[in-house]
């Protein structure tokens, strides 16, 4: 009888934790949820191509460079903005305070607008780079909104470009069907007069940094992060999926397919298959069907 008590009393426990702990869907967004190059290397293509980065710019970035060397290659490329250095902060639709843009996302101006601006301008002033998705990520974020599971995307990108991604995200689910508010964690950036300095607040968000972020929202959010679940391709996300329950690897690397193979994790393909032949050599001798049946049932795994 008692101990029947005691099996009550634990179930009784764990619904409780169910009800008061919630679940989280953490993505990473370069490589991941979408096709390199990464958006903040779009980006950069695109105020060279409006010439807003001065030249002096680029002796400051190897300036910081040096100072971020004892700390490696990754921090050297992902915590030195200095290249931004007083350029104009944009918002997520590439546009100035003030300023109208013409632009859609697919790059052309709206009809009859063509002769409103001088060609000079207009040529300056294409849009920020349009986020586009894997298919597959898009099904899955779907089914994580239908299970009600928090969706953050977490990002070393610019958080500017972050939040870009995810209202991108937001419409791609609401054509689904599905209303869903999406989060986004990423790099910011010192703001002075409407400008950046170039400067990291806080920490840049790679490697390690994604965990800490996980675990504070955790905290703000009372997520149980056994029961919470991460994709991530590349070995910097190793730390974002070591710190849930769940994670997946999309699209690996080499280094972090390693990794997954030896912690048991699901490893997801989400490109296009001549792609991911091209990534991973070593899988091309596989039959197409044996690679669609080990897919299906690593999908499977991961949203059991």
């Amino acid at each position: 009888m008692n101990q029947r008590k005691e099996v009550e009393e634990i179930k009784e426990v764990n619904e409780v934790k169910e009800k008061s702990c919630g679940v989280a869907a953490f993505f990473d967004l370069d490589g991941t949820l979408m096709a390199l190059p990464s958006l903040e290397r779009r980006f950069f293509r695109t105020l060279r191509y409006r010439r807003e980065i001065r030249a002096r710019n680029y002796f400051l970035w190897l300036k910081e460079a040096m100072r971020l060397m004892p700390r490696g290659v990754n921090a050297i490329l992902q915590a030195n903005k200095m290249y931004l250095r007083g350029v104009q902060i944009f918002d997520e639709r590439g546009e100035r305070d003030g300023e109208v843009s013409t632009w859609h996302k697919s790059g052309h101006q709206a009809e009859g607008q063509a002769s409103a601006l001088p060609a000079k301008r207009a040529r300056r002033n294409p849009r920020l780079p349009a986020p586009t998705f894997f298919t597959e990520a898009i099904e899955r974020m779907a089914w994580h909104a239908k299970q009600k599971h928090e969706i953050v995307l977490i990002s070393g990108t610019l958080e500017p470009l972050a939040r870009e991604a995810a209202h991108a995200l937001e419409a791609e689910l609401a054509a689904r069907g599905g209303a869903v508010k999406i989060r986004a964690i990423a790099t910011r950036l010192e703001e002075i007069d409407g400008h950046w300095t170039g400067r990291v607040l806080a920490e840049a968000m790679f490697g390690e940094a994604k965990a800490r972020a996980v675990r504070r929202l955790a905290v703000e959010m009372k997520l149980d992060l056994e029961r919470c679940f991460a994709y991530g391709d590349s070995l910097n996300d190793r730390w974002l999926m070591m710190a849930v329950g769940r994670p997946a690897a999309v699209n690996p690397s080499n280094d972090l397919r390693s990794i997954a193979l030896s912690r048991g994790w699901p490893i997801l393909n989400w490109e296009g298959k001549k792609n991911f032949a091209q990534r991973h050599p070593d899988r091309v001798g596989t039959s197409a069907a044996h690679r669609e049946n080990t897919e299906k049932k690593e999908c499977q795994r991961a949203i059991a």
